[in-house]
């Protein structure tokens, strides 16, 4: 009776955190572009079963992003999912859908022996990872319910990479929707000076073996080199480890990773039979995260244990376009010896101020240098910080925007700008990176909840879309219909079917826009032409 109770327990919590954490391994493998052969990507998932029948049959994958040192394990990775005292994974498995999180932990290759950072090798080896996890999942689920592929920050290129791989090997990912929710599908962004001045402390007089693992882990990994924009490995000196090359100061990636991948992105594409939408935490009206130039840091240190000696550290953002300046001097004073002074440069092209301050999600240096934790001098520059948030994810590069290279446009997706995006969530101001919001919230729930139209269903009512959903006080209407047809009438529905609003539509017009005074809840958007009915539901969120 005592080891039935157990028992019992026990497949209770299972219920409740989920079944044990089970090793996976990619069949195909990857040849990264400093590689001499292909390797198959390790990894790890967790299935956390639905709250209501307890059978596998409405899978959720959720791709862990860039985590270096696998510092956010599972349990951390659900824990991303809480908002507003909720937690977006523990209402829809209240709803029925079961969840599944993949995370790329630290493991030793068998093949080689070679230790492997998961959270940071390439984003095409952990592709070919969750291509074997959505074959796997697609095996053991029951019904015929297709999946919902989240990835968010770089989860969303390795699913987007992992999805489009498939579709052209002929490999059934059985997949409904893809969420890409703050990904860097034009790159990420780290500021130069930050990278200059972390090298530099690593390196010059002497190295300093700790810094240099920390910024061997947090920047010279794969990942980091084929996402950023710009990194300092694309600015020394042949044959220097932290010497300027005077004539490379315009922004350029990490040599023979960033453009190769990026062009091989480009031409991948993205899923042809999954229905494709994005969240962005940047502002889509172009508010800026400081400004461009700005000092971020002024001041002076005390150097430990060495008699006296200080150091003046003087950080900026890039600069506004087409202008040259001084982003990085370090100034070690040493008693009695000459100044020690070391300054780096930066150029922000002609046609967009330097990303630094763009328009995106945003990160903090405090994070990103918490890492060096230990060293001293570090801990004094955290606390000097005059500008910690700087511009991580573009909210050009999270909408995958292919037309524009001014990083701080105003989105005006539909007519200026081209999405690959069939719907999408953005902000008026700068929001954390991948943080959960009560808009960018309800907006995923309801994606994740509408069973779709077909592709071609949905091809033909893109005749009118959603400029974004959910709203505040305008319905925005991009039209591709442009005077083919006529006698168009828009109406709003309640969800108890009451008509709450009925006008004629401007069909000469590619956006129309509809004030409202609606409170906050879900409502059905309808627009009849004399060739299409179109109908949406619709959030208002204030």
């Amino acid at each position: 009776m005592k080891k039935q109770l157990i028992f019992t327990l026990l497949c209770s919590l299972s219920f409740v955190f989920g079944n044990a954490q089970t090793p996976i391994t990619a069949t195909i493998g990857y040849q990264g572009y400093d590689e001499t052969q292909a390797y198959f990507g390790e990894a790890e998932y967790q299935i956390f079963m639905d709250n209501t029948t307890n059978v596998l049959d409405k899978p959720i994958i959720l791709i862990d992003g860039f985590d270096p040192g696998d510092t956010r394990d599972i349990n951390g990775m659900y824990a991303l999912l809480d908002y507003n005292g909720n937690n977006i994974a523990d209402e829809l498995r209240d709803e029925g859908f079961d969840f599944v999180l993949l995370n790329f932990p630290i493991y030793t290759r068998a093949s080689d022996n070679v230790e492997v950072d998961g959270g940071s090798d390439y984003i095409q080896r952990n592709a070919m990872i969750l291509a074997e996890l959505i074959s796997q999942i697609n095996a053991q689920k029951t019904g015929n319910e297709e999946l919902v592929v989240i990835g968010p920050s770089m989860g969303g290129l390795i699913s987007r990479y992992a999805l489009k791989y498939m579709e052209d090997n002929s490999l059934a990912h059985q997949t409904r929707l893809f969420i890409s929710w703050d990904s860097p599908h034009k790159g990420a962004n780290l500021p130069i000076s930050i990278q200059y001045l972390m090298n530099y402390l690593a390196e010059a007089n002497g190295g300093n073996a700790d810094l240099q693992a920390s910024v061997e882990a947090t920047l010279n990994n794969p990942a980091s080199k084929e996402m950023l924009i710009d990194h300092y490995l694309g600015h020394l000196q042949n044959g220097s480890a932290y010497e300027q090359d005077a004539s490379s100061l315009l922004p350029e990636g990490a040599p023979n990773f960033r453009d190769a991948f990026q062009t091989e992105l480009d031409a991948l594409g993205f899923p042809q039979q999954t229905r494709n939408i994005a969240v962005a935490n940047g502002s889509g009206i172009g508010a800026m995260t400081g400004s461009p130039g700005m000092v971020v840091l002024d001041n002076v240190f005390n150097i430990p244990n060495s008699g006296g000696s200080t150091v003046d550290i003087e950080l900026h953002f890039a600069p506004v376009a087409g202008q040259t300046i001084e982003v990085e001097k370090t100034t070690i004073d040493i008693p009695i010896f000459a100044d020690i002074v070391y300054s780096y440069n930066a150029t922000s092209f002609g046609y967009t101020d330097g990303v630094d301050s763009a328009p995106g999600g945003k990160y903090n240096m405090q994070s990103f240098l918490g890492g060096t934790s230990g060293n001293q001098l570090l801990t004094d520059l955290i606390n000097a910080l005059q500008q910690s948030e700087f511009c991580f994810i573009p909210t050009i590069s999270a909408m995958a925007i292919a037309n524009e290279n001014d990083w701080y446009q105003s989105l005006d997706i539909g007519n200026t700008h081209t999405s690959p995006f069939v719907a999408y969530h953005i902000p008026d101001v700068n929001e954390d990176h991948v943080t959960p919001t009560q808009a960018n919230v309800d907006f995923i729930l309801l994606e994740i909840r509408n069973t779709p139209a077909s592709i071609a269903d949905e091809i033909l009512a893109n005749k009118y879309l959603l400029r974004t959903n959910p709203v505040t006080d305008t319905v925005n209407i991009v039209s591709q219909n442009t005077g083919s047809s006529t006698n168009a009438t828009i109406s709003i529905f309640s969800l108890a079917g009451q008509r709450l609003l009925q006008k004629p539509m401007d069909t000469n017009s590619s956006l129309v826009s509809i004030p409202i005074q609606l409170n906050n809840g879900i409502y059905f958007l309808e627009i009849v032409d004399d060739e299409t009915t179109y109908v949406k539901k619709f959030i208002v969120s204030k």
